[in-house]
């Protein structure tokens, strides 16, 4: 029995070698805007907590000195996300 001709494939063009990305790093803001966020948040609450009835650091807010603080905490640890 006659054998089939076999198809050749077009060669591929030789592929050039991937260069690794530098690493970008943290940006110079990144570590002192968390730690500044964070420490503005515990010193709010402890403030808060310290000032007893005169409740600062806003005496409007009442309680809701508490969210303000928590606040600044979280958007701290929102910022060590982005940490590498």
């Amino acid at each position: 029995m006659p054998e089939s001709k076999s198809r050749k494939k077009p060669a591929k063009p030789a592929r050039e070698p991937r260069q690794p990305k530098a690493e970008a790093g943290n940006p110079r803001w990144l570590v002192p805007a968390m730690l500044g966020l964070m420490l503005v948040g515990l010193a709010w609450i402890v403030l808060f907590y310290l000032s007893g009835s005169a409740q600062l650091p806003i005496p409007a807010l009442g309680a809701w000195n508490l969210a303000v603080g928590f606040a600044f905490v979280i958007a701290g640890f929102a910022l060590t996300t982005r940490w590498k």
